[in-house]
């Protein structure tokens, strides 16, 4: 599968949320390719997941392919999705946090409640708490590994009507660090992908297509990214044998759009 190390991840299990298609699809499919045991959650349900995840994963492999569902934008659904995590495997090594999502344009000074607890549930509150529940697993094993999925719009601010979420993101890098910090006395490394403007269901449905056109002009490499060029960059930060000395570092992945 896409040329990967068929053994850097076997005998591991790796739970990887969000990822019924987009980035979290094919994160899946490359830990898959390097032998993991994968616990995949698929969203809210598996509406999408059949086209956009169980067709590009290979018959051989789909006995290593657990697929969980839960709401993760309701307050109690990280810790939910934990009980079923935990409920199929006492093992965890890496823990892939991708879940989230920009739930629409709002300008600033219409947020709403709702909008406000919205986006912050889910790319906030369960990722919290589904980290604080599966970290006894993690401190159990050696060699574990967290890496939050984050956004280039949490660093340059995003375009108009991304406070909410690129306010989250923000968050979940400097709590990326934070984490890094506490966890490293246990052997757990800390560390996220902050993808740039990537082609995937997000940006249909929140960016028009002469937005995306302009921004793709903008970047360096001429083209927006895709999820698999994503996937590598958790391959390499989640395994020790290729980042075990890096630990609350960002990962930078646009094709030049933000060179820090």
């Amino acid at each position: 599968m896409n040329g990967y190390d068929s053994a850097l991840f076997e005998n591991r299990t790796v739970v990887v949320t969000g990822a019924g298609r987009g980035i979290g699809a094919a994160v899946v499919v490359a830990f898959l390719g390097c032998g993991a045991k994968v616990v995949a959650h698929a969203g809210r349900d598996l509406s999408h997941t059949e086209g956009d995840l169980l067709s590009r994963v290979p018959q051989g492999a789909r006995s290593r392919l657990t697929l969980l569902t839960e709401d993760l934008s309701q307050p109690e659904g990280g810790a939910d999705l934990a009980r079923q995590i935990l409920d199929r495997t006492d093992r965890v090594d890496v823990l892939v946090n991708n879940a989230g999502t920009m739930g629409g344009r709002i300008a600033a000074g219409t947020e709403t409640r709702e909008d406000y607890d919205h986006i912050l549930d889910l790319n906030i509150r369960s990722v919290v708490a589904l980290t604080g529940a599966l970290l006894p697993a993690l401190k159990a094993v050696d060699g574990a590994s967290i890496v939050n999925t984050v956004s280039i719009s949490g660093r340059s601010g995003g375009s108009a009507g991304s406070a909410l979420y690129s306010g989250a993101k923000a968050f979940v890098s400097a709590w990326t660090k934070t984490l890094a910090k506490e966890l490293a006395p246990d052997g757990i490394r800390v560390n996220a992908v902050s993808p740039g403007t990537i082609m995937t269901d997000f940006h249909r449905r929140y960016s028009s297509k002469e937005k995306l056109d302009a921004t793709a002009a903008a970047i360096p490499l001429k083209r927006l990214g895709t999820a698999d060029d994503c996937a590598p960059a958790y391959l390499f930060l989640a395994a020790n044998a290729l980042s075990g000395y890096m630990t609350g570092q960002i990962l930078e992945v646009n094709g030049g759009q933000l060179m820090p």
